[in-house]
């Protein structure tokens, strides 16, 4: 598979990644191997980042659209968006409320 979809798959930022990575295919043996047993460049970039923009949404609790929106649609640092938690703008705050009022189930009592 082409390195953008390895990376797409791995959860990573392909820019990130070393070189020969980025300049390869990526064949499904392969690809197993990096899940399976992952080499210490893919360990250290799934801990530290730069991190994907689905991954960044995630990790800080809201959406891509709101990333965008606060022009915050780049890749970031572990420690980037551990800073982001720690002292949430007005934005994120209120994108991370919009998204838990807005997930099924929210607000329902299915006990």
């Amino acid at each position: 598979m082409k390195p953008q979809t390895a990376a797409k798959k791995l959860n990573i930022y392909l820019p990130a990644t070393p070189q020969e990575f980025q300049d390869s295919t990526v064949s499904h043996d392969e690809f197993v191997a990096l899940q399976s047993d992952p080499p210490q460049w893919l360990q250290d970039l799934r801990r530290e980042g730069p991190h994907p923009r689905p991954e960044v949404a995630r990790k800080l609790g809201i959406t891509i659209t709101a990333l965008k929106a606060n022009d915050m649609d780049k890749p970031l640092t572990t420690a980037d968006i551990k800073a982001l938690l720690e002292n949430q703008p007005e934005w994120l705050r209120s994108a991370r409320s919009s998204l838990a009022e807005n997930r099924p189930g929210a607000g329902t009592d299915e006990s």
